[in-house]
């Protein structure tokens, strides 16, 4: 007898351990519809420069929508912050840790010059301003293959969420609080896409949905779609939402880590999210975000090692 549904999803072991996990949700009656995407196939590529968010989901969200998948699972924080034409983002799962960790050494304990591997902007950026001694390397591939390049470098930075979805959080030197580095929009998130029209797709998984892990991902891809950036911008964000109530820490920073702006906002009790995401944003540029995403800075793009100024 044929599965009930048919789950599009990339082949990595990460995005496969998420696709089976909204499978088991379900009752893991699932056929797993692998697809290559554009960023699987440009391993080597920065993200930035393959056009950010979205290259990770176009092809699987295609698939979804020709009809050869019943429903795709994305890490939420590589979709693009506004919903697909003809799909809708029909759940999100109770959310992970949104947390970034360091896999080889403490951030403390990082000499001066310390080389540190990541492909994130956001990353990067925090990082600069932290420690304006460090110099950045980049590094693309699926979790395995990083964390095989972990001991060319001082110190490699993950997503806390895919190291411990893995089995391989004890690999993590540090473990760095939202204070210190912010995460990404979507970050320890997954989110579950299905036809619009699709209304046996779309009353299955809203049973799934997390009410405040939705609130939280709906208040940041708010935040997300009013800069008008992705995963190209050191843009970060995290809503955190708590009986009706959310309190949401955004950041905006040049790209050589001299300027970041961050701000606490606070939604009282009763309030929209997606509505507050975007009144978050519009504070953020009126204090200056604005001309921080103008500046133009691409310190970034010239190379593959780069020693940020003092």
């Amino acid at each position: 007898m044929s599965p009930r549904w048919r789950a599009a999803t990339r082949g990595s072991p990460l995005a496969l351990w998420q696709t089976r996990r909204v499978a088991s949700l379900l009752g893991g009656d699932v056929e797993e519809v692998v697809v290559q995407t554009t960023g699987d196939r440009r391993a080597d590529a920065p993200i930035h420069e393959m056009g950010g968010q979205g290259v990770f989901v176009r092809e699987v969200q295609a698939a979804v929508l020709e009809g050869r998948a019943d429903f795709a699972v994305h890490s939420a924080k590589d979709l693009q912050p506004r919903v697909t034409p003809g799909l809708a983002l029909a759940c999100v799962p109770e959310r992970g840790d949104p947390r970034d960790a360091l896999v080889g050494t403490r951030l403390d304990d990082l000499p001066p010059g310390a080389r540190v591997a990541t492909g994130s902007v956001r990353r990067r950026a925090q990082l600069a301003w932290l420690r304006p001694d460090l110099t950045f390397s980049g590094l693309r591939g699926n979790i395995g293959t990083r964390l095989e390049k972990a001991g060319q470098f001082d110190a490699i930075v993950m997503a806390a969420a895919a190291l411990d979805r893995l089995g391989r959080l004890s690999e993590a030197a540090d473990i760095l609080d939202p204070s210190v580095l912010l995460p990404q929009v979507g970050q320890g998130a997954l989110a579950v896409e299905c036809r619009q029209d699709d209304a046996a797709a779309t009353e299955a998984l809203a049973a799934l949905d997390h009410g405040a892990s939705r609130a939280e991902l709906d208040a940041e891809r708010a935040f997300l779609d009013t800069l008008g950036g992705g995963c190209d911008l050191p843009v970060g964000a995290l809503a955190r939402w708590e009986g009706g109530a959310m309190t949401m820490d955004v950041l905006v920073a040049g790209l050589d880590g001299r300027t970041v702006l961050r701000r606490r906002q606070e939604m009282p009790a009763g309030g929209d999210p997606a509505a507050f995401g975007v009144a978050a944003a519009q504070r953020l540029l009126e204090g200056g975000a604005a001309t921080v995403l103008a500046g133009g800075d691409d310190v970034l793009a010239g190379g593959d090692d780069v020693q940020l100024p003092t």
